[in-house]
């Protein structure tokens, strides 16, 4: 991470889009489809089942009409934001769901200690300002809480930040990792849940502060 840790280690050109437009016009059709592969799909669905507590309340964030949870799984408050209320409306795995658009506004509309985790599932490279994002999901979650940065390498590569699509794929975990280290997440590690066949996954993993250092 050496060499993205430095005062310029966010240059502006890596958050710029081919296509700028208003994403709400983007996201306006709902798109039923899975973003990574089956065998990519039950790898993460295996992590969350480790990762996730029993009886936890989750937010999915960016989500859409899967959540990659497992099915079978007891949890508490299940809530999803995303940008297309058919698609949310569609997941069963959520227990309540908002709209709304982290690139107009990336402060979350929760009170702080909502949350003992927080996912995000490849959908990442899409914030155009993902520290501030993640800053408000920081805040609105219980001390020593965790969010799970689930990466692989496809997307829609007309909305994808520029760093995205012109990094490596070991850059781009080291720049997820700063963007956690910025907004104040501690314990930062890697896990690569990539399966023998199907498309990578990579998760990074942050802590929010305990209490006696938040």
């Amino acid at each position: 991470m050496n060499r993205l840790m430095n005062e310029n280690i966010f240059p502006e050109e890596y958050f710029r889009r081919a296509d700028e437009s208003p994403d709400g016009n983007f996201y306006l059709a709902p798109r039923f489809v899975a973003h990574i592969d089956p065998e990519t799909i039950e790898a993460l669905t295996r992590f969350y089942r480790e990762f996730v507590p029993l009886k936890a309340d989750v937010l999915d964030l960016m989500s859409s009409w899967i959540s990659h949870l497992p099915e079978d799984q007891a949890l508490g408050r299940v809530a999803g934001l995303g940008m297309n209320q058919e698609e949310l409306a569609g997941n069963p795995r959520l227990t309540e769901y908002l709209v709304h658009d982290l690139n107009h506004d990336p402060e979350l509309p929760y009170t702080p200690g909502s949350f003992d985790r927080v996912l995000i599932s490849v959908s990442i490279q899409y914030l155009v300002n993902p520290v501030q994002v993640l800053r408000s999901v920081r805040s609105i979650m219980r001390p020593a809480g965790q969010i799970a940065i689930a990466m692989s390498h496809r997307c829609f590569p007309t909305k994808a930040i520029a760093a995205f699509q012109a990094l490596s794929s070991k850059e781009r975990v080291e720049l997820v990792s700063a963007f956690l280290f910025e907004a104040g997440f501690e314990e930062i590690r890697f896990v690569d849940q990539s399966p023998a066949m199907g498309d990578p996954l990579w998760i990074l993993v942050g802590t929010a502060p305990s209490e006696s250092n938040a």
